[in-house]
């Protein structure tokens, strides 16, 4: 008999099942990228990182409670660098020539996600780092290139998480008693912190989302950071950079997510769907004339 290959981890069927009318709004890194739009292409309706990509509890928390009030950014929330202006709250993706443009594309994505929190019934947040950057006592979730000595970078602790969370999760669920929360820890690795203080941080991140989802019923936690670094604990699981996933891995790490999460018949019609548009997106090398 052949030893196993690989270490096995066991992922529990999570206790919802999703559906092509099940809303959902996910928010966080960019692993948390890579399934919801394998999500929406399996024609899912999904409001995907409203805020673009972001990495530290601080700044996803913040972005919820902007979500729940639908709260416009301002110009006092932006600054002009390398000839753009930038939303502290927003990655660069949202960035434009003027304010006007900017607040525009920010604002126009914050009203549009808080309609679709209302009518979720699953958000997906997946926590990248501890780390965090403060700009006048402010966190903000992106730098945007502006010189260093203007932040204090800091790890957040256990405890700094779960207080900010507490209460963020107790107002979801007075005002959206229908939505569940599913945490996960992105496994790609922050190679800037060493590989010591990644582990500092994803042990920080897994601390208290384990806390959390102890206090709260409506909080599951989904494996992927361990699919990733345990079950898939080989280098051709890895991009180039040794640090993020391969799309291999993430195919098999959302494998395990439609098992865990849909029905046989959900499941088919979802990878029917993106087939689909994998042909639609493909642009022939010699297109017939008419």
């Amino acid at each position: 008999m052949m030893p196993p290959l690989t270490t096995s981890v066991p992922v529990p069927h999570m206790p919802f099942r999703i559906d092509f009318a099940t809303g959902i709004v996910s928010l966080g890194s960019c692993f948390a990228d890579e399934i919801g739009k394998r999500l929406r292409d399996g024609d899912f309706y999904v409001e995907l990182n409203p805020f673009g990509t972001l990495y530290n509890p601080a700044s996803i928390a913040t972005a919820l409670h902007r979500l729940i009030d639908d709260r416009e950014i301002t110009a006092a929330d932006l600054v002009f660098q390398d000839d753009l202006y930038h939303s502290w709250h927003h990655h660069g993706s949202f960035s434009r020539p003027t304010p006007e443009e900017t607040l525009e594309v920010c604002n126009s994505r914050i009203h549009q996600a808080h309609q679709a929190l209302g009518s979720a019934k699953l958000l997906m947040v997946t926590f990248g780092s501890a780390w965090i950057f403060e700009r006048e006592g402010q966190v903000v979730a992106n730098c945007h290139k502006v010189p260093q000595q203007e932040f204090v970078r800091r790890r957040m602790t256990v405890d700094d998480i779960v207080a900010l969370w507490h209460p963020l999760l107790d107002e979801l669920h007075a005002l959206y008693p229908q939505l569940i929360v599913l945490f996960s820890v992105s496994p790609i690795r922050h190679m800037a912190d060493g590989l010591h203080g990644n582990q500092l941080s994803k042990s920080t991140l897994l601390l208290a989302i384990d806390e959390l989802v102890a206090h709260h019923s409506s909080l599951v936690y989904y494996p992927a950071y361990e699919l990733v670094l345990d079950e898939l604990r080989d280098y051709r699981y890895f991009g180039s950079d040794m640090c993020h996933p391969s799309d291999l891995a993430v195919e098999i790490v959302w494998e395990h997510f439609q098992r865990a999460t849909m029905v046989g018949a959900v499941r088919q019609q979802a990878q029917f769907n993106r087939k689909q548009h994998k042909q639609e997106r493909h642009i022939p090398l010699h297109p017939k004339e008419d």
